[in-house]
């Protein structure tokens, strides 16, 4: 059955009465999403993790996204990895991780994974509901299929739609309820029922999107966007180096301009802006367009970690700092501040290239667990930074604990000669010559 068939159909599924919420996947995403929902009603946050199960039912979060107080007041909330547990539910959302795989191809196989669960246990009435970024058309053309095989139809026995995540993790400023949220249904009972129900939690309000596509394409979009505004800062960065200008005073000053767009330059990782734009990539080869500037921003942003540690090694040359006797010590693994995520951080990137290149690096993240550092990303964390034994500093990423601690304590971490490469410029002035 095609989408114009069932928009054009006057049958339209039962909205359940007195709603009992799935939320599939406990990460960044659903965490947040399932203590918005609990304060309407009954909750069960499922995930396959066993462990994030266990933690969450002790009141520990190590996304960092709740806090032990606003975990143990929720009380209408329930956690768990036993699908037995989900099948009285009548509402289901997917927030599941779409990543991509080695060939930088999407990786749709948790999404599939949810949605047949979710048929195991389909009730004529029940509402379905993806938030996990996609490409245009997986809801309808993957997922739809998948679910009836419960021998129930979309839009006529259960309810279909998509509501694309724009959660921003480490964000204490905006929450889940302050971000206008995009809502689309396979029918129009369908987006009614969707919206009605995101509209008790967003208090920012909602966008009824025009389709099931165009919200998936919105998502995907959104990204790409702030990926290519990246990639130019980026390279930027790399013309004002080869020109000897500062790129933080360059951007100060074009930025006096009213219409000028407050982007800065820097390491482009994460579970969106560095995997988003390979969905749209690939649906956009799949309709026949090769999209060059997509594509040549990922390139850029992706070189950045390496081009960031072959400056590194030259700066220190400068500096009379041998490069093959330095300890080197990285402030931050994860892919942004404020947040321990790990998922796809380009500081891994400047690690791998300096590693085989000096004497010892030290990585420093006090946000980030050692066990997740060593199963994700082979790096041993060190338990605190020695003071007076480094030749190279990189503030790679400027958690607030690193800016609390200010300038003196990375210049005490320091050896003379030292080079101290602060990517974001986070502590400029007062580090502004990058050497101490």
């Amino acid at each position: 059955m095609n989408q114009t068939s069932i928009q054009g159909d006057t049958t339209s599924p039962p909205f359940p009465a007195q709603q009992r919420i799935c939320i599939i996947g406990m990460g960044y995403v659903g965490l947040p999403l399932a203590l918005a929902f609990q304060r309407h009603g009954e909750v069960v946050g499922f995930d396959i993790n066993q462990q994030r199960i266990d933690e969450l039912r002790q009141g520990v979060d190590v996304t960092l996204e709740a806090t032990t107080a606003e975990l143990q007041a929720a009380d209408q909330l329930s956690y768990s990895a036993d699908a037995a547990d989900i099948a009285a539910c009548n509402v289901f959302i997917v927030t599941v991780p779409t990543p991509i795989d080695l060939s930088q191809q999407p990786d749709l196989g948790a999404i599939k994974s949810a949605t047949e669960l979710i048929a195991g246990c389909l009730k004529r009435g029940d509402l379905v509901i993806y938030e996990s970024t996609v490409y245009p058309g997986v809801t309808e053309e993957m997922c739809l299929p998948l679910l009836e095989r419960s021998g129930l139809r979309a839009g006529v026995d259960f309810g279909l739609g998509y509501s694309p995540e724009r959660i921003n993790p480490a964000d204490k400023e905006r929450k889940l309820a302050d971000i206008r949220k995009i809502t689309a249904g396979l029918t129009p009972a369908c987006a009614s029922q969707i919206d009605a129900l995101y509209a008790k939690i967003i208090t920012a309000g909602t966008f009824p999107a025009a389709s099931i596509r165009t919200a998936e394409m919105a998502k995907v979009v959104e990204n790409a966007q702030r990926d290519i505004n990246i990639a130019l800062m980026n390279e930027l960065a790399i013309i004002c180096d080869h020109m000897d200008l500062r790129t933080y005073e360059v951007l100060e000053a074009a930025g006096t301009k009213w219409n000028f767009l407050p982007f800065k330059p820097g390491l482009v990782g994460g579970h969106c802006i560095g995997v988003d734009p390979y969905y749209l990539i690939h649906k956009s080869q799949r309709v026949g367009h090769h999209p060059d500037l997509i594509i040549s921003g990922r390139r850029i942003n992706n070189s950045m970690g390496t081009y960031i540690a072959r400056k590194v090694t030259r700066m220190m040359t400068q500096r009379d700092i041998e490069v093959t006797r330095a300890n080197v010590l990285i402030l931050g693994i994860s892919f942004k501040e404020n947040c321990p995520d790990l998922r796809n951080s380009k500081v891994v990137d400047i690690h791998r290239y300096l590693l085989s290149m000096v004497a010892s690096i030290d990585v420093y993240d006090p946000l980030v667990r050692s066990e997740d550092a060593k199963a994700e990303l082979g790096i041993e964390l060190c338990a605190e930074p020695i003071s007076g034994h480094y030749d190279c500093v990189i503030l790679a990423v400027p958690h607030d604990s690193f800016l609390q601690r200010g300038a003196d304590w990375v210049r005490a971490l320091c050896r003379q000669p030292c080079l101290v490469y602060d990517i974001k410029s986070a502590l400029v002035p007062d580090l502004v010559d990058k050497t101490l």
